[in-house]
């Protein structure tokens, strides 16, 4: 029985698709002058295509140790998975996280629980800010879902380590603090480019997921 459970992700594993980069929901320069058109471009199509590249090029090398029935290279290659998977998965995020009819507050659900787990918005706000300033070299500041408790959950990952696949929370809002999305525009004052990110966050997008992770 326990062979049949392998038959299918394994197969799916071996005729899967390739990934691919995800086009951007606006252009590159549309949410300055908070990010720049410089840092979109450079972010989107060099590290988020890289981190893509890659992923497909780990998959590649991990199917052909599976078919060989290599586990010491199916062990050796899970360092390249998670790297690249979780910067994949972390920017397809990100991307519909902003909008340049962004910023503001969030409404209904999603702001009663914002309230109700961190008293107001601008407490939520000023510990998600402080969390994602506080990530030591490069990392992302996250909301998350709780599913087991029903809460909303504040945590920081490290690298490009996917939130859920590292803590089991579900991803609502992202905010990717290594230099690559602000440096240029920023240099190393983290600190300013979070006060700047917060007027262009989609909070539709984000209300959706909350919508979605709670059915």
């Amino acid at each position: 029985r326990s062979s049949a459970k392998l038959v299918a992700p394994l197969g799916c594993l071996v005729s899967r698709q390739k990934h691919t980069l995800p086009d951007l929901p606006y252009d590159y320069a549309a949410l300055e002058p908070h990010i720049n058109a410089e840092i979109m471009q450079l972010h989107h199509s060099k590290h988020h295509a890289t981190y893509v590249n890659n992923l497909n090029v780990a998959e590649e090398k991990y199917k052909e140790a599976l078919a060989k029935g290599d586990v010491t290279t199916q062990v050796s290659l899970q360092p390249a998975l998670k790297f690249n998977g979780g910067g994949h998965i972390n920017h397809t995020i990100f991307w519909t996280n902003l909008s340049p009819n962004g910023g503001g507050e969030p409404k209904g659900e999603l702001m009663e629980a914002i309230k109700r787990d961190f008293g107001s918005f601008a407490n939520f706000k000023e510990k998600l800010t402080a969390v994602s300033v506080g990530v030591q070299g490069s990392g992302w500041g996250w909301l998350g879902y709780n599913k087991e408790q029903g809460r909303l959950q504040i945590a920081a990952c490290a690298n490009q380590d996917p939130l859920q696949g590292t803590t089991g929370l579900i991803p609502l809002l992202g905010i990717d603090v290594w230099e690559h999305a602000y440096y240029l525009q920023y240099k190393n004052v983290r600190p300013d480019y979070l006060k700047a990110i917060w007027n262009v966050i989609n909070w539709e997008n984000v209300s959706s997921r909350y919508a979605a992770c709670k059915k």
